[in-house]
């Protein structure tokens, strides 16, 4: 079945944060640098002007070179802590388990398009390798890496009514606000997510109105960053807008015909 492609917004990556993270030394040792520069840049002046290498308390340049020398030392202290504390390395992970791209036969072809645009925009712009969305108490999207059946048969499937009533996903229902959980392992409630691959990193459960949730498994510990978040919880309000106007005309037209 062909699909038109949905055109829809997407969250801006942060080139500046990218350029960091691709660049942690030398963005380190900027405050050292500026910091040496600084410091010539003090002296040469002196030189090049005649003036006293001896401070004067009572003259005006050398208070502002006092200024100017006290800030380039902060740097250069500032980029040897910057250097000497590291964040503990965090990267991706391989997710343990087996593809799977499986949409319910019976949504129309308006709420199919919607649904693979979602998960596009969400691999293609954030760390998530696996989407399971559940609306109305039926799973009717699960993609991405999924868990291992423990028969051996294929993909863990999603059991949406112990998911819809387990203590996880009821709390997020019943508040009606997104949950992160930015470390999964630390997270005992994680038992309640088997579908999805044993080593999943990160979990965002969005809600989508009173009637579904989306969960969205991420490749990297703390993965989604603010904005990610917002933007998630932006989409799924549209998603729940599209699945509650089919699921009304669905309704509609079953009362009708019958």
């Amino acid at each position: 079945m062909q699909t038109e492609e949905y055109r829809g917004p997407k969250p801006r990556k942060n080139w500046i944060a990218d350029w960091v993270s691709k660049n942690d030394d030398v963005a380190r040792s900027l405050p050292i640098y500026t910091g040496g520069f600084s410091l010539l840049a003090v002296l040469f002046n002196r030189a090049i002007f005649g003036i006293a290498p001896v401070t004067d308390a009572s003259s005006s340049q050398s208070r502002a070179d006092l200024l100017a020398l006290g800030l380039a030392v902060t740097n250069v202290l500032t980029g040897l802590v910057w250097l000497s504390i590291r964040p503990k390395s965090i990267s991706k992970v391989e997710p343990e388990g087996m593809e799977c791209h499986w949409i319910s036969p019976y949504l129309p072809d308006t709420v199919v398009s919607e649904l693979e645009w979602f998960w596009q925009s969400l691999s293609d712009v954030t760390c998530c390798r696996s989407l399971v969305i559940v609306y109305d108490g039926i799973c009717i999207l699960q993609v991405g890496v999924a868990a291992e059946s423990s028969s051996g048969d294929g993909a863990e499937t999603v059991d949406a009514a112990k998911l819809i009533h387990g203590a996880l996903c009821e709390g997020i229902m019943k508040s009606g606000a997104q949950n992160y959980l930015a470390n999964l392992s630390l997270y005992p409630s994680k038992s309640e997510l088997p579908f999805l691959p044993p080593n999943t990193q990160a979990v965002v459960l969005q809600p989508l109105g009173d009637k579904g949730i989306a969960v969205i498994g991420g490749d990297t510990i703390r993965g989604f960053t603010n904005a990610d978040q917002a933007w998630i919880s932006l989409i799924g309000d549209k998603l729940d807008a599209t699945l509650m106007k089919s699921l009304t005309r669905t309704e509609s037209l079953a009362q009708n015909t019958g």
